[in-house]
């Protein structure tokens, strides 16, 4: 198997994790900042998911670029980094 497949997979895996983060953010009804100042615990908690699953995904591609054939360990080892990924927005809500 081509490295493209597992790397396509995983990236669409991380790309619906960070929709389903920033889903938490429910949008504010009101004119003034005060109505922001709710939120604020929610945004922050968001950028440290949001930089802690991009962190993750810059390394998976960098280790990616060094393979040239992913063999039947590095799908289960991929699968249990996503697995473990996927628990964030959980963790952020």
């Amino acid at each position: 198997m081509t490295k493209g497949r597992i790397e396509a997979f995983s990236d669409g895996v991380l790309a619906i994790i960070i929709t389903i983060m920033v889903l938490e953010i429910k949008i504010p009804h009101g004119a003034t900042l005060e109505t922001l100042r709710p939120l604020i615990p929610i945004f922050v908690s968001y950028v440290l998911s949001f930089i802690y699953v991009g962190i993750y995904w810059n390394n998976h591609h960098h280790m990616f670029q060094a393979v040239r054939h992913i063999r039947g360990g590095t799908l289960w080892a991929n699968l249990h980094l996503l697995f473990w990924l996927s628990i964030v927005p959980t963790v952020t809500a």
